[in-house]
């Protein structure tokens, strides 16, 4: 169950990372919800989502990226993927945190019903 988990998670990122937003589409549960730092507030709904990501269609251009440290907690039906996530693009360097749930759909099929993205910010750390 964990390697079919990252497994989904590094095809939908891979299709992201060349501006094409289908491969979490396709995973995403109708129910979805989704935090990401450059949104207010928490996004309900997957016609949310696909709005929202069907306008990012072709601009997102990742040249390298890494997923580390994945852990995968599960039940049958349930799972929880969190890793960090170091991008490269336009010779920036942007770490991510991630959190995402998965349910198990009728048709046996992982979904996400929920991801969280939160940006590393070290300049933070100061102020804690």
């Amino acid at each position: 169950m964990e390697k079919k988990i990252i497994e989904l998670e590094k095809n939908a990122l891979e299709k992201w990372n060349n501006g094409d937003p289908s491969g979490y589409l396709a995973l995403y549960a109708s129910d979805f919800t989704y935090f990401d730092p450059t949104l207010e507030r928490r996004m309900d709904g997957y016609e949310a989502i696909e709005a929202y990501y069907n306008a990012l269609t072709g601009q997102v251009r990742v040249e390298k990226s890494e997923i580390i440290n994945p852990v995968v907690q599960a039940t049958e039906s349930m799972a929880v993927l969190s890793f960090n996530l170091i991008s490269e693009y336009g010779g920036k360097v942007c770490k991510w945190n991630c959190t995402e749930v998965y349910r198990k759909n009728m048709d046996n099929e992982w979904k996400i019903v929920h991801n969280h993205w939160s940006a590393y910010i070290p300049e933070i750390q100061g102020m804690i």
